[in-house]
């Protein structure tokens, strides 16, 4: 909407923000290999998730059990799987996983964070207004950094962690 000039003012044109919705990126990693998987929804419910889930145990078919880390949503949970699927496939489901929560204060200590960092500063660092854009550039940036096997260099050990984290270590009284 143009503002026009006034006494010491030059003319303005008013930019009016229109919100097209928003989306939710579930992102997986398998540090070790470079490998990353990405889906982008319309919400960030619990079907969501144990579909999410679902495309992630049918990617390591192979695999007898995947070991996941994650935060603690309150969505990531067994009873999604079970309000998702018949009880069965939810517990199949469930029993291919074993889930490592990370510390409610430590979200960093996950890798998918980094990669996800990495995907928003290289593809997604601005407004998209169409999810289906969102969704063909997070497929490309999955698929480039999938080939050039891209690792996280993680530098942080298990001595680091205790000195940095020793609020969160038990001490021994002896």
């Amino acid at each position: 909407m143009p503002i026009p000039a006034s006494k010491g003012q030059p003319a303005r044109h008013d930019f009016e923000y229109v919100r097209h919705g928003v989306c939710n990126i579930f992102l997986a990693c398998e540090p070790l290999s470079g490998k990353r998987m990405v889906t982008i929804t319309e919400r960030k419910t619990k079907r969501d998730w144990a579909i999410f889930l679902e495309e992630i145990a049918e990617h390591y078919k192979e695999t007898e059990k995947i070991t996941l880390v994650m935060d603690n949503l309150n969505t990531h949970e067994p009873g999604a799987l079970y309000e998702s699927f018949p009880p069965e496939k939810a517990k199949a489901l469930w029993d291919r996983f074993e889930f490592v929560y990370t510390p409610k204060h430590g979200s960093w200590l996950n890798m998918a964070e980094i990669e996800l960092n990495v995907l928003t500063g290289q593809c997604l660092n601005r407004r998209i207004d169409d999810i289906e854009i969102v969704r063909k550039e997070a497929s490309a940036w999955q698929e480039h950094r999938n080939n050039k096997n891209a690792k996280v260099n993680w530098q942080f050990t298990n001595d680091n962690a205790r000195i940095k984290l020793l609020r969160l270590y038990p001490t021994l009284d002896c």
